[in-house]
């Protein structure tokens, strides 16, 4: 049987620019007059039908269009991406459709037109409840607007729901995460991805903390604050199924499952990228340039293939993430030979080697990075 095929589409149109945050994505300010929001699901439709040969007689297990913003370009504009997948790919009668948007580009309306154009899935950014971490993080939505959105979504008759939340932020308590996580909760989502913040080079918050306005994120708060996430969230229904992903029971996002699986996925958008059949490629970055080479029909800016040594890498920094972990056999005979000693340190569990399989525990997921390292040494 084929592997799940993915797509992913990035849509690269947010309405202001988040202080911490390096994705491509642009302001209307910064692209200026040379790209339209309202017509470049046209630009989109037209790549999907350019990747079309490339999966013929496969049909699509997941779609998850990503941004940026992508409810900036409309229902009427997500419908017509998510229609061109179905008619120039084949979509698979239980796909999972996936869309991103924060808590104030919906609405009522927007919810019943997704719904009725065929997405699943519901993915918003809430990132915190606390008004200060908002502010530090440049979030332009209210405390409440994350919960009310996502009850929206519910009451509208989206089964699955997903909040993120960022946690480690510098002026972040114990309290504020505990009260964001209580409100995730109430609003009876099934999926939350919780990521610590990381400071990326060239963004505001970089600058902002390089001049002495903002102390450095702590590792061992971050570590603290994902234990206290861990308890939380279990507690409220939610488990653990990849290292920064809690979900109930059939909540989980099939279409990352399929990123830490090694499956196949087309890559439609500015600068999104892709996997199929051992091989990796990437498209053109700005969204101009990109629209300019989806017309000129080769939107692909670059393109590798994978070797052995580094399907096999990516194997094990990806698989063990998860938290059905990975076979033993998986890995060679050196890397077995070292995982009695991260069992020892208690970094991977005891009663999963003795099913013969490696799955990290609570402290290995905190030092997940160290632990994949040690193994492939």
């Amino acid at each position: 049987m084929a592997r799940p095929l993915g797509v992913y589409i990035h849509v690269p149109f947010c309405t202001s620019r988040c202080g911490y945050c390096d994705f491509n994505t642009y302001t209307a300010t910064e692209l200026g007059d040379d790209v339209s929001r309202e017509s470049f699901h046209e630009v989109l439709t037209n790549a999907i039908s350019l990747a079309a040969p490339l999966v013929r007689g496969r049909q699509v297990d997941t779609v998850f269009v990503g941004g940026g913003t992508p409810t900036l370009i409309g229902a009427t504009g997500l419908a017509s991406v998510l229609a061109a997948v179905r008619d120039e790919l084949g979509l698979a009668p239980n796909a999972e459709v996936t869309t991103e948007a924060n808590p104030d580009s919906i609405d009522d309306a927007l919810l019943d037109d997704l719904l009725a154009a065929g997405y699943t899935r519901l993915s918003l950014g809430m990132q915190s409840s606390a008004p200060d971490v908002l502010k530090i993080l440049d979030r332009t939505h209210t405390p409440g607007a994350s919960v009310a959105a996502a009850r929206a979504a519910r009451r509208a008759g989206f089964t699955h729901v997903n909040l993120d939340l960022i946690y480690g932020t510098p002026g972040e308590s114990d309290d504020d995460l505990r009260r964001s996580i209580d409100d995730a909760l109430s609003a009876d989502v099934d999926h939350v991805s919780a990521y610590a913040l990381i400071v990326e080079d060239g963004t505001p918050l970089q600058r902002r903390i390089a001049r002495g306005d903002l102390p450095m994120p702590d590792d061992d708060v971050a570590a603290s604050r994902y234990e206290l996430l861990d308890e939380l969230l279990s507690a409220g229904g939610l488990d653990w199924y990849e290292v920064s992903n809690w979900a109930k029971p059939g909540g989980e996002c099939r279409h990352n499952v399929g990123y830490w699986r090694d499956g196949d996925w087309l890559a439609i958008g500015p600068g999104a990228h892709g996997h199929l059949d051992g091989e990796r490629w990437w498209t053109h970055k700005h969204p101009r340039t990109y629209a300019q080479s989806v017309l000129s029909g080769d939107p692909v800016a670059g393109r590798e293939s994978v070797s052995d040594r580094d399907r096999h890498v990516e194997l094990v920094m990806l698989g063990l993430r998860l938290a059905e972990g990975l076979p033993l056999a998986a890995l060679g005979d050196v890397e077995q030979q070292r995982v009695p000693g991260l069992v020892a340190d208690g970094l991977l569990d005891e009663e999963a080697l003795a099913d013969r399989r490696v799955v990290l525990t609570l402290r290995g997921r905190l030092l997940a990075d160290g632990v994949i390292r040690d193994l492939l040494a």
